[in-house]
C-alpha cells in the first residue's frame, strides 16, 4: 500500500545540501584558512558518542564531496545499524583544510538523522510483539521531509503519505464540512477518490466511535480508518466494532494516533490495532553525540 523511503536520491536533496553548506561556509572558513595550507592532508574518524542507529551516511559522502572532491568516506556502518559508543562510522581521507570545514555541516545531518532512527527504533521495540507497525506523520522540519522520512525507515518505521498529493486522508475537519449526516456525501466522495490512480490509500478520520466510526465502517473502498486521540477502551471497541462489521478479512486498517507517547505506545498497541502514528518521532527527536576524532 505505501512506498516507502528504503533509499535517498541524492540529486533530489542535494539543494538542502547546498544551502546547509553556503549558510555556514559564506565567503570561506577563516580559521582553517590561517592554520593550515591547502596541500596538507588527514585522516579522520566519525564516531558514535552513545547508542544509536546510524542514518545519513551517504549523505555524509556526499556533503564530503561538495566540499571538495578529494575528500573520501569509507563507511563503516551502514544506514540501519546499531552503532556503540566509540564505534567507527566511517573514516575520512583527504585535505585536512575542507575536511575541517565540512564537519560541522556533516555532523549536523548525521546527528539529525542517527537521532530520528534511534528514536523510531526505540518505539519500534516497544510495540514488539504486537500487530501494530509504527508509521509516521507530516510533522517534519521544513525541506527535511524525505531525508527525516528516510530515517524513519532506517529506525524500523514506516512511510505514512509524503504529502498531500498522494494519499488522502478525510479528516474530523473535513468531516464535520460534511455535516452531522455525512455517510451519503462521504460515500460519493470515496468513489471519486477510488478513481485517482496515484494515490497510496483513501484513509478516513474519527474521533468517536458510536456516533462516526459505525457508519465509516460502512462505506466500502476505504484503506485505513484514523482513531484519534482514543484511550484504549474506546482502542478496543473500535476493533471490536470493525472485526463484526466487516469480517474475517479486517478492513479497513485501524490507525492509532495523537499524543502517543514512548511510555504509553506499547498499551496502545496491545489493544490491537494495526498502525500507530505518531508525531513526536520526526518533531521530537533528539540529535545524536556523534563527532569527528583525528
Amino acid at each position: 500500500m505505501e512506498k516507502e523511503l528504503t533509499k535517498i536520491d541524492i540529486e533530489q536533496i542535494r539543494p538542502l545540501i547546498k544551502l546547509a553548506i553556503e549558510e555556514d561556509l559564506g565567503t570561506g572558513d577563516v580559521t582553517s584558512t590561517i592554520l593550515f595550507n591547502n596541500g596538507e592532508t588527514a585522516k579522520a574518524d566519525i564516531v558514535s558518542r552513545e547508542e544509536i542507529v546510524v542514518c545519513g551516511m551517504d549523505i555524509a559522502s556526499e556533503i564530503l564531496r561538495l566540499y571538495d572532491e578529494r575528500l573520501k568516506l569509507k563507511i563503516k556502518i551502514e544506514d540501519g545499524q546499531q552503532a556503540h559508543v566509540g564505534s567507527k562510522l566511517g573514516t575520512i581521507e583527504g585535505p585536512l583544510q575542507p575536511m575541517l570545514s565540512a564537519e560541522r555541516v556533516l555532523l549536523n545531518f548525521l546527528q539529525r538523522l542517527s537521532g530520528i532512527a534511534t528514536t523510531t527504533r526505540k518505539y519500534v521495540l516497544a510495540v514488539q510483539g504486537t500487530k501494530a507497525k509504527i508509521y509516521d506523520t507530516r510533522k517534519t522540519m521544513p525541506g527535511w521531509r524525505i531525508l527525516e522520512k528516510y530515517a524513519v525507515r532506517c529506525g524500523g518505521g514506516y512511510n505514512h503519505r509524503i504529502g498531500l498529493y498522494d494519499g488522502i486522508l478525510i479528516k474530523d475537519n473535513h468531516l464535520a464540512q460534511l455535516g452531522r449526516n455525512f455517510q451519503p456525501r462521504l460515500k460519493e466522495i470515496i468513489k471519486k477518490a477510488k478513481k485517482i490512480k496515484h494515490i497510496k490509500f483513501i484513509a478516513v478520520e474519527v474521533d468517536h466511535v458510536d456516533d462516526q466510526l459505525n457508519y465509516v465502517l460502512d462505506i466500502p473502498g476505504i484503506d485505513i480508518v484514523l482513531l484519534d486521540n482514543m484511550g484504549q477502551w474506546q482502542l478496543k471497541h473500535a476493533i471490536e466494532m470493525r472485526d463484526a462489521m466487516c469480517g474475517k478479512h479486517k478492513k479497513p486498517l485501524l490507525e492509532a494516533s495523537g499524543n502517543i507517547t514512548l511510555s504509553s505506545v506499547s498499551a496502545i498497541a496491545q489493544c490491537g490495532v494495526d498502525r500507530i502514528a505518531i508525531g513526536a518521532i520526526t518533531h521530537s527527536a533528539t540529535a545524536v553525540d556523534i563527532g569527528l576524532d583525528r
